[in-house]
């Protein structure tokens, strides 16, 4: 009896076999997983039917191919179809047996708890048409479990199909494919080996291959790690599945297995490697996580599981709330998937805090290998900001050691409203910054930031626990609160040199915003300061590192009243203009280069540099 496609499924079907998926090979494990959906609804059956009594142990999937006839057959035992069945499930594209049978169990078993066995993996509906991807035939063959009859579905994927009556003495669904001449790499039994275990190694069921004359040989291993209790799972079994996924050599730093039932069902094995990755700092490497439906392998790099500032993280997520999905786009939009992510973000987050409080050592090791990817995350995740920093660690001045933000807290001045913070290219250029003399006189602690994210995470995260983040290298900064010295002495030094402040400032002209009198600078004549509508030093640094033609804004020079150099040039700013102006452009070169920059102009530095030790040495 030949039969068109209801509606538009023609049209549909065709999106299906040439478009919806980026892989052929695809077509395998979306017709096991249809075979192993069919077990499911069949052992269900058989725990609550009197009239099905097959056990577990008897069901089956099997495969086996016929080269010369160009044909891959794929058999199970399970629970069948009718006429009717084959009809809905094959002649409407995304009509769903899976969720019919399931619908007609909540009206009978609804506090049935043997229902919760049932397993359903995947939709007869969609799934099944990308067989046409590699065929130019398909014929199904299927008896339901209580009937009497079979019947067989043959569809050309373009035209309709013919169902009539077949012959077939054994419940369940046989699948024929008549492989199409380009696509016969998929009648290779290593082929065949190879995208079962890729694809359904974590099945319940064991998928045997069939050989003309020997004993039939199972292609996937039938088991998943994660769908067990962890009691039952040694550290050994935990440390192979964590090399079989590629995570890493040695042993996990930690690992997360976890199981979670509710709303929002799923199951997540994660590890946290012992070392980085040699890609971890790759522009394009992201997040990626095995993600399973029910022991289907849905992407084997997801990049919608987890974050980018999470991407050392390496694992499966194993959900039922989460269909077979046809693309990889579907799944970015999926709201399940989103759920679960925000969840593994906060249980990730959650398990590096108990790390913390509780083994230090290991903490240490975790933050040296991924702590500069973490605060990524201070950037990129505006909820969970907070709760980065708090795990986030950064070198303290006077401890001279790593430390959490809390704990620098703990040691602030009690007059103290602010988070003191110099950005730097490395630990010790900010360690030689005249910007922390006055710092350290005043026995105020610094926090180093000498990663490149540390400039970017500032801009959404200007605060923690109600206390600023501060630049000491970026606009006024009142330090009076913490000194014992007079403001009438201040007020006094910055009069005497007030010519010399002009004269420089006329000098320096457009290469300087402004000239000033510093009130931090203890041993240094002179440093650079940002003004406070313009870039910290070491974020315009790494402008200009992206972009070479990125200039910049002028910075106020500062200069220190109380050093022997300023005091000699205050002496003689009447007398020798020319003096005054070499010394002005070696002031303010000395000062660039103590930030790690190159002197305006090298000739005239060295020209500058070797008259006035020239003048010295006389």
């Amino acid at each position: 009896m030949k039969k068109a496609f209801e509606a538009d499924t023609g049209r549909v079907l065709n999106i299906v076999i040439n478009s919806l998926y980026s892989e052929k090979e695809i077509f395998l494990r979306e017709l096991i997983s249809n075979s192993s959906d069919a077990l499911d609804k069949r052992r269900f059956l058989s725990l609550t039917s009197k009239h099905d009594k097959i056990g577990t142990d008897e069901l089956k999937i099997e495969i086996s191919t016929d080269k010369k006839n160009h044909t891959l057959t794929i058999n199970d035992n399970g629970i069948g179809m009718d006429q009717e069945d084959l009809e809905q499930a094959l002649g409407t594209i995304a009509k769903s047996g899976t969720t019919e049978f399931l619908a007609e169990l909540e009206k009978t078993t609804k506090k049935d708890k043997k229902s919760k066995e049932v397993n359903l993996i995947g939709q007869f509906g969609v799934g099944f048409y990308s067989a046409f991807m590699v065929s130019e035939k398909v014929e199904v063959t299927s008896k339901k479990v209580g009937g009497t009859k079979a019947n067989k579905w043959i569809s050309d994927g373009v035209s309709g199909y013919e169902i009539g009556k077949a012959d077939k003495s054994e419940p369940g669904t046989e699948i024929v494919l008549h492989i199409k001449k380009s696509e016969k790499e998929y009648l290779d039994k290593e082929r065949i080996g190879f995208i079962t275990r890729k694809y359904s190694d974590h099945l319940m069921y064991a998928v045997n291959y069939l050989d003309d004359g020997k004993d039939p040989e199972i292609l996937n291993k039938a088991s998943a790690i994660w769908t067990r209790e962890k009691k039952d799972i040694s550290s050994e079994q935990y440390e192979e599945f964590y090399k079989q996924i590629g995570a890493g050599f040695n042993k996990p730093l930690l690992t997360l297995h976890n199981k979670v039932e509710g709303t929002l069902s799923y199951t997540n094995l994660l590890f946290i490697p012992d070392s980085r990755p040699f890609d971890l700092f790759q522009m394009d490497v992201k997040s990626k996580i095995k993600l399973y439906s029910n022991r289907v392998l849905i992407s084997d790099d997801s990049e919608d599981i987890l974050p980018r500032w999470l991407r050392f993280v390496k694992g499966v997520v194993d959900t039922s709330d989460v269909d077979l999905n046809v693309s990889r786009e579907m799944l970015q939009h999926n709201s399940a998937l989103n759920k679960i992510s925000k969840a593994l973000k906060k249980r990730v987050l959650n398990e590096l805090k108990k790390m913390k409080d509780k083994d230090t050592e290991k903490y240490n090791a975790f933050w040296k290998e991924f702590g500069i990817v973490m605060k990524e995350g201070i950037y990129e995740d505006f909820d969970l900001k907070n709760e980065i920093l708090e795990i986030s660690k950064f070198h303290s001045m006077k401890q001279n050691n790593d430390v959490f933000l809390a704990e620098y807290a703990e040691g602030m001045n009690p007059e103290q409203k602010e988070i003191f913070y110099i950005a730097s290219e490395n630990k010790e250029m900010a360690e030689g910054s005249p910007h922390l003399e006055v710092f350290k006189k005043k026995k105020l602690d610094v926090l180093f930031f000498t990663d490149p994210i540390d400039t970017f995470w500032l801009s959404m995260a200007g605060e923690f626990q109600g206390k600023k983040f501060t630049s000491i290298t970026k606009g006024d900064i009142d330090l009076s609160a913490f000194s014992d010295e007079k403001k009438k002495k201040e007020k006094k030094d910055n009069i005497v040199i007030d010519g010399l402040v002009k004269k420089i400032k006329d000098i320096l002209g457009e290469n300087v915003q402004d000239v000033k009198t510093s009130s931090k600078l203890v041993d240094s004549p002179c440093c650079l300061v940002a003004p406070d509508s313009g870039m910290d030093v070491q974020m315009e640094r790494i402008m200009k590192i992206q972009n070479k033609d990125f200039k910049g804004m002028p910075r106020i020079l500062e200069i220190n009243p109380d050093h022997d150099i300023i005091k000699k040039l205050n002496d003689i700013k009447d007398k020798e203009d020319d003096a005054l102006k070499d010394a002005a452009y070696l002031l303010f070169d000395q000062a660039k280069m103590v930030e790690g920059e190159l002197p305006l102009d090298i000739s005239l530095f060295n020209k500058r540099l070797s008259k006035f030790m020239g003048l010295a040495l006389k």
